[in-house]
């Protein structure tokens, strides 16, 4: 990104993105932006804001901004400084929404917790630190369905540890056992299929980039730990 100026974006005012099709103007940023990005760049599209001029370039389920001219690239977050709503956080969490409903459920351990109402589902890697203290919150919480899907990136020996728990007697058990108290499960028949393969082609499809990824059931998610008062907010904003 040679000879691009990365400026933190900060706007007032609130106003809703256009939903009309593609204008000339912003087709013909799109065309300039995406060879200056490096190569290999993939534009998907670009949107001009009600903020100062700006333009939204969205590269997956990235955002950063750019002038109408595509001179300057800007890169951070939109902010209103007189309430502190992160307008970029509003538009990241729209464009990567899944339908939670159709998540692959048999595909993950389940643990219900009281009237099991409040649903997650949480992509985990069995060597993931953070994933573990996410999982300390979750032992504090009641009246909580968690799927976890076993999502391993991180190391070696995360698909092995994996397929031991999911080819436990008590796959939740043994779950906890490893997370909780650095028990290990032990090793899997060679006859037990674990569905690995399937979990890690979902998080790639999801574009899951990091451990723990929290889904909730209005489809947006939140990437990495967050604590029990987090949590709790978090619910009591669903719908």
């Amino acid at each position: 990104m040679a000879k691009i100026k990365f400026i933190t974006a900060v706007a007032l005012g609130l106003a809703a993105f256009s939903a009309l099709a593609q204008t000339p103007q912003e087709a013909a940023i799109k065309k300039m932006i995406e060879p200056r990005l490096g190569e290999g760049a993939k534009v998907d599209s670009v949107t001009k804001t009600p903020y100062g001029g700006l333009y939204e370039v969205r590269i997956g389920s990235d955002i950063v901004y750019t002038d109408a001219n595509a001179k300057y690239l800007f890169v951070g977050r939109i902010l209103d400084t007189q309430t502190m709503q992160d307008y970029t956080k509003a538009r990241v969490d729209e464009i990567t929404k899944i339908k939670f409903s159709d998540l692959p459920f048999e595909q993950a351990l389940k643990m219900v917790k009281g009237n099991g109402k409040r649903v997650i589902a949480v992509f985990e890697d069995p060597n993931c630190g953070y994933c573990k203290r996410f999982r300390q919150t979750l032992s504090t919480m009641d009246n909580i369905t968690v799927y976890t899907f076993m999502y391993n990136i991180l190391s070696e020996d995360s698909a092995v540890k994996s397929r031991n728990i999911w080819c436990a007697a008590d796959r939740n058990k043994a779950w906890d056992d490893w997370m909780l108290n650095g028990k290990a499960a032990p090793a899997a028949p060679e006859s037990c299929t674990a569905p690995n393969d399937k979990v890690f082609a979902l998080g790639r499809k999801l574009n899951i980039t990091g451990t723990p990824t929290i889904f909730f059931t209005d489809g947006t998610r939140v990437p990495g730990a967050i604590d029990a008062r987090g949590l709790e907010n978090k619910f009591a904003s669903i719908k």
